[in-house]
């Protein structure tokens, strides 16, 4: 059976990378989805949202008073039948534009309670349970500041509120998490409920398990880096965080 063409969603997705291999090879040898693409892509960069998208209060506010203006503009003479086909296509590019927008506004709201496999598989030092345990290096600590900066760019950040996000290791250093941009992404600190301080909670408790020898080190790295949420369900015995 032939695959459906590309969803509007899904060709947002396509634009950052994240589109699935089986949907890529498909958009790749089909002419009908890459034509949508470029309408999506033209729609965006008319407003100049591709990568840094501005508030979304801001821009709708732009909007809404671009479209009182407009309906309070002195009727035009008839279109020709040419007129009426670029005003339509004018429109078509706002509402798309639009999409492209909220689409965007949404992911980042939430998107980065659980990091991109692609950008932030994780990584680790090379460490034994011993070393790691007896060490007197603290439990958390701060990723150097250009570690911070690569890791905002490579997940579209252009403005990052330094109060709405921390850059967290998704193995952290007190279970071996190494200082790598593989190891690090975004999380929000209160805007979703899986969020930073969440994870800290988890991080304490698999290294308390670790160092009191009631787990593996590699099983712990191995079921944070996989998905953190997951192990915090099964480490606490809870679907909901504890705090």
């Amino acid at each position: 059976m032939r695959d459906a063409h590309l969803s509007d969603r899904e060709l947002v997705l396509a634009a950052d990378g994240e589109l699935s291999l089986h949907r890529e090879r498909h958009l790749a040898g089909c002419p009908i989805c890459g034509a949508r693409r470029r309408e999506l892509e033209d729609a965006a960069a008319l407003l100049k949202m591709r990568r840094d998208l501005p508030p979304a209060g801001p821009a709708r506010t732009r909007l809404r008073l671009r479209l009182a203006e407009m309906s309070e503009e002195p009727a035009a003479p008839p279109f020709s039948p040419g007129a009426w086909r670029m005003a339509f296509a004018g429109g078509l590019a706002l509402i798309c534009a639009w999409a492209v927008l909220t689409f965007h506004q949404t992911r980042r709201a939430g998107a980065f309670e659980v990091p991109s496999p692609r950008l932030t598989p994780g990584a680790a030092r090379t460490v034994d349970r011993e070393a790691l345990c007896h060490s007197a290096l603290p439990k958390n600590r701060v990723a150097p500041a250009e570690l911070r900066e690569r890791v905002f760019q490579a997940y579209g950040i252009a403005h990052p509120d330094p109060g709405q996000y921390e850059v967290d290791y998704l193995i952290t250093p007190a279970l071996g998490g190494a200082d790598d941009i593989r190891n690090l992404w975004p999380q929000p600190y209160v805007s979703t409920v899986w969020n930073a301080r969440v994870k800290d909670e988890l991080e304490d408790r698999l290294r308390d398990l670790v160092c009191g020898g009631q787990l593996d080190l590699a099983e712990a790295q191995r079921d944070i880096s996989t998905d953190w949420i997951a192990a915090y369900k099964k480490y606490f015995r809870t679907d909901r965080p504890m705090r």
